[in-house]
Formats: structure tokens, sequence, C-alpha cells
């Protein structure tokens, strides 16, 4: 028999093959066994030091989980961390039963574009933080011998602008650079998201000002996200490099996305929880806990980014979680031209999306596809989101039927904004177990990530 030093045991464990009764088996924070209930799952147990029954744990109805992966974090740490830093941003991913995030290379100082600003990010976070945490660069003008450096040095990719990103120290890349970083990382098979809006549609648009929401939208319309995902095809088209869409707010991007992967083009694309929860249309004016960029957009896209995840047009759904300080957000004005955009949510992104995907019929497994194995595919870390035999053994558990009453105040990242406060979210994370260990909010147990998964 497998040795193992501990066993989990669930009546409902979300397993790559269903849903299913299961008993599963660790040693050193790794699955080493998965047993059917049962004689075998009897024996595993009895071999055990350690046996947790989830069910005895934290009730009747949970869900066993694979641990979320979160690859769009803005933990901000150093230089910013006044909005945020590893301790609250991981602390408040593992509520949330989020057991690994990557970490975008801004909005610290340094941003993370060399090798040098990588381990001062590393140094920022060793040692404190409760999940394991992986980076990505940065990819800015005039830093392209600094990616092949950098991907050696652990990253699992880099994040690009193709807009001002709204901090001086990263910069954005026009199309000539945007092409030069792609063909570079074409022969490292290296991979860059990117941030798709267009400046000179923007530029071109009613210039937003004051409080209305929906003139903040209509000052970057859908169409400057259509324009930069279609100069990123064509680029990733001419060069073979891998490609990655943050953010997807608008709708019309799809069409594109699916027509782009037919001709062979290598891109994939991802959308956030508030684009699924909120519509433009719902919210008040002069309420700037909804800014971010692209903005929430109406109705109508909120249901076909809906039905594009449904049917893996868009291939993940991750937080964006862009926090910042209450005075950066100007609840003193509500100007939207004004306040920073970001919306912070690391903490409610599960219940947020099952929200939504429960109400349209969707089940635990569709959610564990966006949220834990595919980011997980994403990054390459293949012991990450699945529950099976090789894998890192995070767990989530989540009770599908629990509520989670959202109160800003209370949430455990920084500072207490939230888009979310005030409203009450389907679905309950009860525990989130990483390497087959309690998250307990004070032991920091988390290790931090090299790509390729060490």
């Amino acid at each position: 028999m497998t040795k193992v030093d501990s066993v989990v045991r669930a009546q409902r464990a979300e397993l790559p093959g269903g849903q299913t009764a299961a008993a599963i088996g660790m040693r050193d924070g790794a699955i080493v066994a998965v047993a059917a209930p049962g004689p075998a799952g009897d024996a595993l147990a009895a071999s055990a030091g350690r046996v947790v029954d989830i069910d005895a744990e934290y009730g009747p109805g949970v869900v066993l989980l694979p641990g979320l992966v979160d690859t769009h974090v803005h933990v901000n740490e150093p230089g910013r961390t006044e909005w945020e830093g590893f301790e609250s941003a991981t602390l408040a991913a593992a509520a949330g039963g989020i057991t690994t995030i990557l970490d975008m290379p801004l909005n610290s100082i340094p941003a993370t574009t060399t090798v040098s600003a990588l381990q001062i990010k590393r140094a920022a976070a060793r040692s404190r933080v409760h999940v394991d945490v992986g980076f990505w660069g940065g990819a800015v003008p005039g830093n392209v011998d600094d990616l092949a450096p950098m991907l050696a040095a652990g990253v699992f990719g880099f994040k690009c602008f193709l807009l001002p990103s709204g901090v001086p120290e990263f910069g954005h890349l026009a199309d000539g650079d945007l092409r030069q970083a792609l063909a570079r990382l074409a022969d490292l098979d290296g991979l860059l998201l990117v941030h798709a809006e267009d400046e000179a549609t923007i530029a071109a648009a009613a210039r937003p000002a004051g409080r209305v929401f929906a003139d903040f939208v209509a000052g970057r319309p859908d169409q400057a996200e259509v324009t930069a995902v279609a100069r990123v095809i064509a680029a990733a088209a001419d060069t073979g490099a891998r490609v990655h869409i943050v953010h997807v707010a608008a709708a019309a991007v799809v069409d594109l996305l699916v027509e782009a992967r037919q001709r062979g083009v290598r891109i994939t694309a991802e959308t956030c929880p508030h684009y699924l929860t909120f519509a433009a249309e719902e919210l008040p004016d002069g309420a700037p806990q909804f800014k971010c960029c692209p903005p929430i957009r109406g109705r109508t896209d909120r249901d076909l980014l809906w039905q594009a995840v449904a049917a893996g047009h868009l291939d993940i759904v991750v937080s964006d979680h862009s926090p910042c300080t209450t005075a950066l957000k100007r609840f003193d004005t509500g100007d939207l031209d004004e306040a920073w955009g970001g919306i912070a949510s690391i903490q409610v992104s599960l219940p947020a999306v099952w929200t939504g995907a429960r109400a349209r019929g969707f089940a635990p497994a569709d959610v564990v596809r966006w949220m834990a194995s595919g980011p997980a595919d994403l990054a390459r870390l293949p012991r990450k989101g699945r529950i099976q035999v090789g894998a890192d053994a995070d767990f989530c558990v989540f009770d599908p039927a629990g509520t989670t009453p959202v109160s800003a105040a209370e949430l455990l990242h920084r500072n207490p904004v939230s888009a979310y406060d005030g409203l009450v979210l389907d679905g309950a994370v009860r525990a989130a177990y990483l390497g087959g260990q309690l998250v307990d909010g004070h032991t920091a147990r988390g290790r931090l990530l090299n790509g390729g998964g060490m």
C-alpha cells in the first residue's frame, strides 16, 4: 500500500473524472493516492497518522474542490504596500478558497521588469505568504533583452499594456515594441499577457468626467478592446508567439478570438467575476468602487460573456484583484475620472462566480475548470488546480448551498473597499488547505513558485 502521512475523506470531492466520495492520501504535501469509499478508503485511512473527515468537520453538503488558482492578482508590495501587501492579499485569497496566486508586475515599485526587481519582489514576499505565490514579469519599452533572463530566473511570463498603465514606472508597448517582444518570446516559448485597449480609440471618445457611470463607460468603448485585440492577433499570427488577453469585458472580442484560434493563432483569454456579476445599467452614479478598466459593460455583454465562458471561448475566470487606498478611490467626490480604477475581489471571487453560475444551471465542476485547472494550465502548473495523484494537496472546502454576506470592512485585503459590499452571494468557503495543512491565518506556509511549478 502507498505510504501516507494523512488522509482527507469527503462524501463529495470534485475529481477530474467527476464528483464522487473519496479518500485522498497525502505525503509531504502532495497527493499520493485517491481511493473510493469502502475497503480501499478504509485501509488508506487506517494507515495514516491523521485523518480529516471533511463532512464531519464542516457539515454535510460541502464539496471538496481543488484549491483555486488566481493568475491575475496585484499585490503591490513593495512600494505601494499601503494599497495591498503579500500577507493581506494571501490571507484574503485563502479565505476565498484560492491556494495559488500569480502576482502582476505592477503596481509595485520597482515594477517587475528586470531580474533584480524580481529578486526584490521575492524578498518582500518570502516567509510572509499564506498561499503559494508566483510572479509575472513585465514587458515594457526597452527591456526586450531582460525577457530571457527573467524567464530563467522564474517568472511565468510577461504582462504588457497597449496604452498607459496608470503608473509611470510601467510603460506601454507601441506596435513595434509589441512585435519585438513577441518575436523574442516566440523563440523562448514564453507567454505575453496583454491589457488590450486601444489608446487612439479612447482618445477619440468623449472624455469621461464626473459621477455618471454611463459617461465613464462611453469614454472607454468596446471598440477600444476590439481594435486592440485585433492588433494582438495580427502580431501573434506573424510571430507565432503565445498571447493571452486579460480581463475581457466586451463580448464583441469573442468572435475575434474564435476566428484566430481556427487559424492557428496561439491565443487564450480571461474574464473576471465583476464582468460576470454586474451590469452598467444597474450601477449607481458616483460609486467609484465599481470603476475598473476596461469598464463593466451592459447586461447584453454580461450575458454573452457567460455564454463565451460556458463554450470555452473565454478560457478562465480570475479576479484581477486590483486594490488601492480608500483615498485614491475618491469617495469624497465620486468623480469616476479621478478615481483609481480597480476592483478588490480576491476573497469573494468564488461566491461571486458561483452566484451567477448556479443561476444559469452550471455545476461546481464548471467552476473548477474556469477557476482552478484552467488557470493552472495557463501558467503551466500541472501540480495545481486538480485533485489527482501527483498534484499538490491544495483544497477548497466549499458549501454550494451556503451564503456569503459581504461587508467590505470585514474582508481581509488591506483597504475596506469592495464592489460587492452589501451583497449576499451564493456559496460559502469553509476552509482552505495548502499542502495538506489547514490555512489557519497564523502560520505562513506558502511557497514562492518558479515558472514550471518549482
